[in-house]
């Protein structure tokens, strides 16, 4: 399906960095519709990607959506625009924006130390030395305390097993995987960017410091205020048949695994475990174009704290290319390692001379089964690409997103 253009109604975007704009709400030329349309059906029929939902949105409206393959290939079902995709570690940036609300409420600072919230799980060590034969370890004592910053920005020392080595030996495959809090963290916080379970221990802290289940907190402070009723970590009865069936890659073909039986969800956690919809994340992204006012004039975030999540909080570190424990699960990832810092639950584009990717200072994140966005504040565009395979960050799905990245900037206009 395209979306006609529709004209602006209001200028003036808030911009998440330090560039300013006041121009009209972009959008998507006919040819760029039709490109992307064309585009998306070539992603399914030249490659084993079985289906994919993709759409683009200005502060406004949904300039682009469309579908295309099959969101249950077994039963030859076509793709829907309202597919519901688990989501996993795009729950992040929504857990993020969580805590800055808490931020702005006073009920908690981001230097403050996370014991003083969670102080029967925060670890107070660090590996001092590892032996991967015997799997013995030694420890030392923290040199800083980890503070509120340090899990928003992946500089915690917290890790994944499938993405650590010392992880994985330890703690093995299982799924879901048990928290890596038991163990000392991998470095001292702030000295290192590495992706992990930070934002695990961020949903607890939210839901300790208000005294609120986690589903009742994030229902009250974000779905129900942004309207995102297909959003969840449990998708009820009458929505199952519009669940996306999840598929692995061995060797050159995907196998697919059928939709369960019995409810689909599983407990709620602060970094992952999400159901949505890309037409229902990109009244997150909306939110965060219109400087943290929902479409309904209903402001979650104050234009500060959205400013805030967009900026640089690591310093002279930079994202690292995260090397895996369990290749079945991820590539090494993510793209721009080495080049991008992070802000508060996003990972922010670093300078670069390609115009047809997204602006330095664009803000994303993504999830292990190929779910990925991005907002471009500087362009004044959200953008959701939405696949359901393992694994994580292959040429494939890395192609898929760039080529979709290309031609959205290539054909972005405004009126």
């Amino acid at each position: 399906m395209r979306i006609k253009p529709m004209r602006p109604i209001y200028l003036a975007l808030l911009l998440l960095t330090t560039m300013t704009a006041a121009t009209a709400q972009p959008q998507l030329s006919d040819d760029g519709q039709a490109a992307l349309d064309a585009f998306l059906e070539r992603s399914v029929t030249e490659t084993y990607i079985p289906g994919v939902v993709a759409l683009v949105t200005n502060a406004e409206h949904t300039i682009y959506i469309g579908s295309a393959g099959y969101e249950d290939v077994a039963n030859q079902l076509a793709m829907r625009e309202d597919a519901i995709f688990g989501i996993a570690s795009m729950t992040k940036p929504i857990t993020s924006s969580l805590i800055m609300m808490l931020v702005d409420d006073g009920r908690i600072a981001l230097d403050d130390p996370a014991a003083n919230y969670l102080p029967d799980v925060i670890p107070d060590t660090v590996f001092a030395d590892f032996d991967p034969a015997t799997k013995r370890y030694a420890t030392r004592p923290v040199a800083r305390p980890m503070t509120i910053r340090h899990l928003l920005t992946h500089t915690s020392g917290l890790g994944y097993p499938w993405a650590d080595a010392t992880l994985f030996a330890l703690l093995g495959n299982t799924q879901p995987s048990p928290s890596v809090t038991t163990l000392p963290l991998l470095f001292d916080p702030g000295t290192r960017w590495n992706y992990g379970e930070s934002t695990r221990v961020l949903g607890t802290l939210a839901a300790e410091v208000t005294g609120r289940p986690m589903t009742e907190l994030y229902a009250e402070r974000i779905f129900a205020p942004l309207a995102m009723g297909d959003t969840g970590w449990r998708v009820p009865d009458d929505k199952r048949s519009r669940v996306v069936t999840s598929h692995r890659r061995v060797g050159d073909m995907l196998v697919e695994s059928p939709r369960r039986d019995g409810p689909i969800g599983g407990t709620p956690r602060g970094d992952g475990g999400l159901f949505s919809t890309a037409p229902d994340y990109a009244k997150f992204l909306r939110m965060m174009l219109s400087g943290g006012v929902t479409e309904r004039g209903e402001r979650l975030l104050s234009a500060e704290s959205v400013a805030t999540m967009g900026r640089n909080h690591i310093g002279d570190l930079h994202v690292e290319l995260q090397s895996i424990a369990d290749d079945s699960r991820a590539r090494p990832f993510p793209v721009g390692a080495g080049r991008d810092t992070f802000g508060l639950g996003f990972q922010v584009t670093g300078a670069h001379d390609d115009p047809e990717l997204r602006s330095p200072g664009s803000m994303s994140w993504a999830g292990i089964q190929n779910t990925e966005f991005w907002l471009d504040p500087a362009r004044g565009i959200g953008a959701v690409l939405l696949l359901q395979y393992l694994p994580f960050y292959d040429e494939t799905a890395l192609t898929v997103l760039e080529q979709f990245e290309r031609h959205v900037n290539r054909h972005l206009i405004s009126e």
